[in-house]
């Protein structure tokens, strides 16, 4: 369940920073609750109640739900399609490469877990609306990101050539993501130790030799 945060009401301070400090607390209930209960299943109403307004003072902010969800996924994709650009570019060695996109979807987990599961299980359905075409233009480009780590190690014959690098890819990401689902930020272990358990797993495996 969302935890209540109060938010002040466009009288309390007209400054533009508070402007933008509430519309952030707003699209962060908004995020948590569209993780929680489903985009469609949230209406403008939960979110205002949740913020501790009127649901007619929200559109002081934005202009309907469907603004929210873009902005959120926006952010994330935007952030996350930056980093691992950035990672590519500074790192020659594609190990390396694959090792610091996984620590990161792991921060990103440990960080924004909302935005992680928001994505997971909005992005489907988001196909073919004009509006959220990014997401999957984006996406296919975090993708390639993530094949052309795998293709090149493969190459240098720091990964095995003998495994398809999509179907790979696929498996990593889906048990990367998916752990949003269980992993907890103030659980037993740190997102930093679980991408080096997932890192020992992946490289190593579970047989001893």
């Amino acid at each position: 369940m969302a935890v209540r945060r109060p938010v002040r009401t466009a009288a309390d301070n007209g400054s533009p920073k508070a402007g933008s400090d509430r519309r952030a607390e707003l699209l962060a209930i908004a995020a948590s609750l569209f993780a929680a209960r489903g985009y469609r299943q949230t209406t403008v109403r939960d979110i205002a109640d949740e913020a501790g307004i009127l649901s007619g003072s929200l559109y002081h902010h934005f202009a309907s739900k469907e603004e929210m969800l873009d902005e959120i996924l926006r952010d994330f994709l935007g952030r996350l399609l930056e980093r691992f650009t950035a990672i590519e570019k500074a790192e020659p060695d594609p190990r390396r490469v694959l090792d610091q996109l996984v620590q990161h979807s792991f921060a990103v987990i440990h960080e924004t877990p909302e935005a992680v599961a928001l994505y997971q299980n909005e992005s489907g359905a988001l196909t073919g609306r004009p509006r959220f075409a990014y997401v999957e233009q984006w996406g296919r480009r975090i993708e390639r990101i993530w094949l052309r780590a795998l293709t090149a190690g493969q190459q240098s014959g720091a990964f095995r050539a003998d495994v398809d690098a999509r179907l790979t890819y696929r498996f990593i990401r889906d048990t990367v993501w998916c752990s949003v689902r269980w992993y907890r930020p103030r659980g037993r272990f740190r997102h930093e130790a679980v991408s080096e358990q997932y890192l020992r797993i992946l490289y190593g495996g579970l047989v001893t030799e």
